[in-house]
């Protein structure tokens, strides 16, 4: 890099080594983290009984993602970089051993909030400590080499994570994340730089009103359709307190000396379409992370081992994708026809699942798995280029916050909605297709383990019902195979409601990216209101390099 443009950023060369392997060993570990538990969450939830509250494992987490990026995104401004990676870490590292030891779902639940809150913030950390190390063009060149370690676990993680729980457990998968973290742990006080210490105010307010407003959003959408109908009062009064803590939230940060979010991004036409744009890509993304693995093991009777393979193309393409595209971004400076060509292709892939069945080829699944991560997979590093130029760069932590909270809504959001409709689908054609000549036979353990469908992923609990009707004779051994069809045909049927519901999230998506603005690539956007005293004067001094 040039000597003028290392001054200007505030990094030595040797920093920026360091820093680079810091954040590309964080990245690193992130990424396998996700690319070896998606595929291993359906049996988890088996495994723990867990599967009436599976959306949860996912939802409730996200939650806390969505929380910490956000705050963590604020903080990491006003207190460096470094700290904060260092306190996500630490939360990430406690969050793990606890998900390796969990006894219950609702355990295991606990403990990837503890995990999430940590994770949820490492690669919006990461991106925004490049921000602070290079100017925007070569920043996309960087942004988008740092999927190459994501790519590296995308290629083995999803294969790996099915081979232990087809062969070991699951839980030695969170074992294997605790030396990775720590050696995170320990490269990023080596490679991220301090930042001298100043007073600041933190708006405890703002973090209150947005607690409370998202968590009783996502509550809502949580017990709605599952534990009460959707116009019930619990329902109802959670989402309405949701909207009102929203509207205060939004209007409290006005008046705020350093806001959470700042009014500056919520005014900006750029970040506010793309964010859009963003939250509804990843709620129609968990089609493919959460359910299309239970459609494939679950409906097609594949194993986990298998499933992880089919997988692989979208893990692999939505980690490597994202190198090019970072070049081509620097090269040509334009990235709107990007976003219309991925969101468009995204709609199409997911508009094909929704006509899958239990007899499809599997080679159309590695098609459509390998199309979603190529439409997807310049995303992120399109998304952080977007949104770091069309922002000030005093408000780099802030604009990154606040855009992967939109990507954490997203996922925290779409479990809540399909799990619903997922239940109540699976139920409804449930009814219809269990043959009526059950109910004499079956006892009441099997028949409620019917509703369960749970039997289709764990191979304890199908043996267990199996044994149950052939205690029955000849005749149950008959409605032993009926009755799995009749599960196996009511979770398609329930997958199906999912894949459609994301497609339609994704054509809004679509729709919204469309009227994205473009842009310059070459300057950063220019400060619409005076930086803070502190805020300015730590620009003057370190360029803002925490």
């Amino acid at each position: 890099m040039d000597p003028a443009l290392q001054s200007e950023y505030g990094f030595s060369r040797k920093q920026m080594i360091l820093g680079l392997i810091a954040v590309f060993a964080v990245y690193g570990t992130t990424a396998y983290s996700v690319q070896t538990l998606n595929i291993a969450r359906p049996r988890m939830a088996a495994e723990l009984d867990g599967m009436p509250l599976y959306s949860w494992l996912m939802s409730i987490p996200a939650l806390f993602g969505a929380f910490v990026t956000l705050i963590f995104g604020k903080f990491s401004d006003m207190y460096g970089r470094r700290v904060m990676l260092m306190v996500s870490l630490s939360f990430f590292l406690a969050g793990s051993m606890l998900c390796a030891i969990s006894p219950t779902f609702i355990f295991l639940i606990v403990s990837n909030c503890v995990g999430r809150i940590g994770s949820g913030a490492l690669m919006m950390l990461c991106v925004s400590v490049l921000g602070d190390m290079f100017p925007p063009l070569q920043r996309s060149k960087w942004i988008g080499l740092l999927n190459i370690p994501a790519g590296i676990f995308a290629l083995f993680g999803p294969t790996l994570g099915g081979w232990f729980v087809d062969n070991l457990s699951w839980r030695y998968l969170y074992w294997l994340s605790v030396p990775l973290i720590g050696a995170s742990l320990a490269l990023v006080p080596l490679g991220i730089p301090p930042i001298k210490k100043r007073e600041h105010t933190i708006d405890i307010r703002g973090c209150i009103l947005m607690i409370v407003a998202s968590s009783t959003m996502i509550l809502g959408f949580s017990f709605a359709g599952t534990t009460y109908a959707w116009s019930s009062p619990q329902v109802i009064s959670l989402l309405g307190t949701s909207l009102i803590f929203w509207v205060l939230f939004i209007k409290g940060e006005e008046g705020v000396k350093e806001p959470i979010l700042d009014p500056q991004v919520l005014r900006n036409r750029t970040f506010l379409t793309v964010a859009s744009a963003t939250l509804l890509s990843f709620f129609g993304q968990v089609g493919i992370l959460l359910y299309f693995p239970v459609f494939l093991q679950g409906v097609q009777g594949i194993t986990a081992t298998h499933s992880g393979q089919i997988i692989t193309p979208y893990s692999f393409f939505m980690a490597f994708v994202g190198v090019p595209v970072g070049f081509i971004l620097a090269r040509t400076k334009r990235y709107k026809w990007m976003y219309v060509f991925g969101y468009g292709l995204l709609t199409f892939d997911m508009a094909a699942v929704v006509f899958f069945t239990a007899d499809t080829p599997v080679l159309w699944s590695v098609l459509v798995a390998a199309v979603a991560g190529i439409g997807l997979g310049a995303f992120p590093t399109v998304n952080t280029m977007v949104v770091q130029n069309a922002i000030p760069k005093r408000l780099l932590g802030v604009s990154m916050g606040a855009i992967f909270f939109c990507i954490s809504m997203g996922i925290a959001l779409a479990p809540a909605i399909l799990g619903s409709a997922m239940n109540l689908t699976y139920q409804g054609k449930l009814k219809e297709s269990l043959p009526a000549a059950l109910k004499d036979v079956a006892d009441n353990p099997a028949m409620a383990s019917l509703g369960n469908s749970r039997v289709l992923l764990d191979p304890a609990a199908m043996a267990s019902l199996e044994a149950a009707f052939k205690a029955e004779g000849a005749d149950g051994e008959v409605l032993f195979k009926e009755a799995i069809q009749a599960i196996r045909v009511s979770m398609e049927a329930g997958l199906r409601s999912t894949f459609l519901i994301s497609t339609i999230a994704m054509l809004i998506a679509f729709l919204l990216i469309c009227t994205v603005p473009e842009i310059s690539m070459e300057k950063g956007a220019e400060d619409s209101a005076p930086a803070p005293p502190a805020a300015a004067a730590r620009q003057a001094a370190t360029g803002k390099n925490g």
